[in-house]
C-alpha cells in the first residue's frame, strides 16, 4: 500500500495505540477481518513500523471462515507480516464464550513465542455494550466496569491490551475507508440467539434515539469510574485474607463489610475450582457464614464448600 498522509480517523487509532501499547515489546494484533480489527491492524502498522505482526484467527464457524481469513491476511500483507491460525473451538459455556477461549488460547501462544503484548480491537461501544450486558445480569461493580485497557493472563508476562477502547466503532470505519481497506462483517453479530447481539442491534439503537449519542460515551464512563472503585475493594479485600489457603475463618469473612465479604468469598472460590460462579452462589456461602445452624455441604459448579471447626472449607 502506498504511504500518504494519515486521514483524521487513522491518525486517532494511531495516537492511541501509541499511547497504551508498550513500544519496548513487539505487538502481536488479533484480527478477524472485522471492522476494528482491521482498523487496529493497519493503525498498529502506522504507528509502530516494524515490531509488529498479524495474527488471523479462523474460528471455523463460517462455511467460508478460511476464505475470509485469507482475503483479510492478504489486505494486510503490505502492512505487516501476517500469519493466519485454525482455532479449535469447544463448546464449554456457550458458542461466545467457546470461540473466544479458542481465539485468545491462539493469541496467547503466539505472544509466548517472542514476549509480546496482544492487541485486540475493542472499541469504545464494546465498553458500553458491555456495561449493559452487565446490567441485565444483575452484575456487581467489577462486572459493570467492564473491560480494562491492560489485562494480565494467567502468565504474568503475558498482556492483553485494548488500545482503542476510547474509540468508537464509527472511528475505525472511517479509517479503514480513508486507507482503502475492505472488512467483513461477522453474521454472528447479527444473531438474535446472542444476548451481546440483541443489545447492539436492538437496545443500544433505542437508547442513543432517545437519549442522545452521548449515551455511549456515558455508559462507557461509568465503567471507568466503577473500575477505579473495583481495584479498591479488590486490594482491600486481598488484604483481608489470604484466599490461597484451602480455609477460610468464619470469624475474618463474617466482620467485613459486605461489599468485601461477597469479594473475599468469590476470590477464595475461585482460587480452589470454583466456576462460572454468580452472586447465587456467593449468597449460598455466605449463609454458611452469617447463618449457621448446623446445616450441610453447598455444591456449587466445580467446587463443594462446608463449614467445620469454624472454617469454610473444601469438601
Amino acid at each position: 500500500m502506498a504511504k500518504r498522509a494519515l486521514g483524521p480517523a487513522t491518525w486517532e487509532l494511531v495516537r492511541a495505540i501509541r499511547a497504551h501499547a508498550d513500544p519496548e515489546r513487539a505487538w502481536v494484533v488479533g484480527c478477524s477481518g472485522g471492522r476494528d480489527s482491521l482498523a487496529l491492524t493497519m493503525a498498529a502498522a502506522l504507528a509502530r513500523p516494524g515490531g509488529v505482526r498479524a495474527v488471523v484467527v479462523d474460528h471455523g464457524l463460517q462455511p467460508d471462515s478460511a476464505q475470509v481469513a485469507a482475503r483479510t491476511a492478504a489486505q494486510l500483507a503490505d502492512l505487516v507480516p501476517t500469519e493466519v491460525v485454525r482455532a479449535e473451538v469447544g463448546s464449554a459455556g456457550g458458542p461466545e464464550a467457546a470461540a473466544r477461549s479458542a481465539r485468545y488460547a491462539v493469541l496467547a501462544a503466539e505472544a509466548s513465542r517472542d514476549g509480546a503484548e496482544v492487541l485486540v480491537g475493542h472499541t469504545l461501544d464494546d465498553q458500553a455494550e458491555t456495561v449493559l450486558l452487565g446490567l441485565t445480569r444483575g452484575a456487581g461493580a467489577r462486572a459493570l466496569a467492564g473491560m480494562a485497557v491492560r489485562t494480565s493472563w494467567t502468565d504474568p508476562a503475558l498482556e492483553l491490551v485494548r488500545p482503542l477502547l476510547g474509540v468508537r466503532r464509527e472511528t475505525c470505519a472511517r479509517a479503514c475507508e480513508e486507507r482503502g481497506l475492505q472488512w467483513w462483517d461477522d453474521p454472528h453479530n447479527e444473531e438474535p440467539a446472542f444476548l451481546r447481539s440483541r443489545i447492539r442491534t436492538t437496545v443500544m439503537p433505542v437508547l442513543v434515539e432517545q437519549l442522545g449519542d452521548r449515551v455511549v460515551e456515558s455508559l462507557a464512563r461509568t465503567a471507568e469510574l466503577l473500575g477505579d472503585d473495583a481495584d479498591l475493594l479488590d486490594e482491600l479485600t486481598a488484604d483481608a485474607a489470604d484466599v490461597s489457603q484451602p480455609a477460610l475463618d468464619c470469624a475474618v469473612v463474617a466482620e467485613l463489610p459486605a461489599a468485601l465479604r461477597g469479594r473475599l468469598i468469590l476470590s477464595w472460590l475461585r482460587r480452589h475450582g470454583g466456576r462460572d460462579l454468580g452472586q447465587v452462589h456467593v449468597g449460598a456461602v455466605e449463609r454458611l457464614v452469617l447463618d449457621w445452624h448446623g446445616q450441610g455441604p453447598v455444591d456449587l459448579p466445580g467446587i463443594r464448600v462446608l463449614r467445620r471447626d469454624g472454617a469454610l472449607r473444601i469438601g
